[in-house]
């Protein structure tokens, strides 16, 4: 089975397809620059080898055309015919309260869904127009949405409610949803299986960290908590999101600087986080690098990123009575050695005790980086969302 994953953006397409009998990326890309100039493509073959391509994207179906294209292109193609896929599985961002699992995409379940955009205006518009491309090439196609919210829609409403007028919730339906879901989902299965243990026996806190970041609370194999919100921004620190702010500061500050909603929405969502602090870069990379240097900004930075990701980490501890297992996941958390260390440093008290040596060595793969006589595992599991939208599919089938 051949199974087409898509990941569509306000201006990009990702995409990856899978043979799901034995799970292999037949090949890998993402349109770039989607109704904007200069718009390409990147391509990766199967042997690794990676090709740009320019081509003119004025909207998303003629990129996810190019896209079909490509992938049945006699010199770099890896399919003879469009009709070898089987299906096609979407990143969904935001589906409310509305999805708590992955769904097949009738008519009726994209109105639902259309219905959420005003939580994500950016996004799930997006995702609908990949749909409606897909629709519009391949004809009843079997299409799949894997939603980033659906993994957390199990919090209890104790932990997804704000402390607001109720009024504004029935009406508005504001209140935390939690992001990256997909792929706190998969890696608390993936770590149960690396490990050799049950799911529904462990607690686990699984750390996302990457440009955007996210910790969550997952115990006996369900969502109990999580740092993300109503929005992205909220939670740890981030690249240039600010993460966790006092709404009185956010007011502050728009008087004092005359922004309105959309100016203060920029200034936090992308102005902020890391970048904002240093002045340099979003990139943990570059960070560190300044780090290093002796940057004092660099160097608060640093200590302000990996105190907030500790402070999730304490907090969902207590929340769940106890942790059995912490993963780092994402860019950030897959490869930066310091931040893991920096999150762990002085939880010795609740079981955590790493293994300096292995840590500094592991980057991007799976490993435990804990020490032998520490009570809680410290894991290193690499994420593949794309490969649980792909398995999601092929089951809904």
């Amino acid at each position: 089975m051949k199974i087409l994953v898509l990941n569509c953006g306000s201006s990009s397409i990702k995409y990856a397809l899978y043979n799901m009998d034995d799970k292999s990326v037949m090949t890998s890309g993402g349109a770039e620059r989607v109704g904007l100039e200069g718009a390409f493509v990147k391509v990766k073959l199967p042997g690794g080898e990676k090709k740009q391509i320019m081509h003119d994207i004025p909207e998303h179906t003629e990129g996810v055309k190019f896209i079909f294209s490509l992938l049945t292109d006699p010199e770099i193609g890896v399919i003879k015919d469009l009709k070898e896929i089987d299906a096609v599985g979407h990143r969904m961002v935001h589906g409310g309260e509305k999805f708590n699992k992955s769904v097949l995409l009738t008519e009726e379940v994209l109105k639902t869904f259309e219905e959420c955009s005003d939580l994500a205006p950016l996004h799930n518009p997006a995702n609908l127009k990949g749909v409606r491309a897909v629709q519009e090439l391949m004809p009843g196609l079997p299409q799949v949405g894997v939603f980033d919210t659906a993994f957390h829609q199990t919090m209890p409403d104790y932990a997804y409610m704000y402390a607001i007028p109720y009024e504004l919730y029935e009406k508005y339906g504001i209140r935390r949803y939690g992001f990256h879901g997909t792929s706190h989902r998969y890696v608390s299965h993936r770590v149960c299986d690396f490990l050799g243990v049950k799911p529904e026996e462990q607690r686990i806190i699984t750390c996302h960290i990457g440009n955007g970041g996210s910790v969550a609370a997952v115990k006996f194999g369900k969502c109990m908590d999580t740092s993300m919100g109503l929005t992205p921004l909220e939670g740890v620190m981030m690249g240039t999101r600010s993460g966790d702010i006092d709404g009185g500061a956010v007011s502050f500050i728009e008087k004092k600087l005359g922004l309105d909603a959309d100016g203060i929405s920029n200034l936090l969502n992308k102005k902020s986080g890391v970048y904002g602090i240093t002045g340099i870069s979003s990139d943990m990379r570059e960070i560190e690098a300044a780090e290093k240097a002796g940057n004092p900004k660099a160097i608060l930075a640093q200590n302000m990123y990996n105190y907030r990701i500790k402070k999730y980490i304490g907090a969902y501890a207590a929340a769940m009575g106890g942790v059995d297992i912490i993963v780092f996941t994402a860019g950030v958390g897959e490869n930066q050695t310091g931040m893991r260390a920096g999150a762990c440093e002085g939880l010795e008290w609740m079981g955590v005790k790493l293994d300096k040596e292995t840590n500094e060595k592991v980057r991007g793969e799976e490993a435990v980086i804990s020490a032998p006589d520490s009570r809680v595992k410290v894991v290193v599991i690499p994420t593949d969302e794309e490969l649980m939208i792909a398995t999601d599919t092929m089951n809904l089938l």
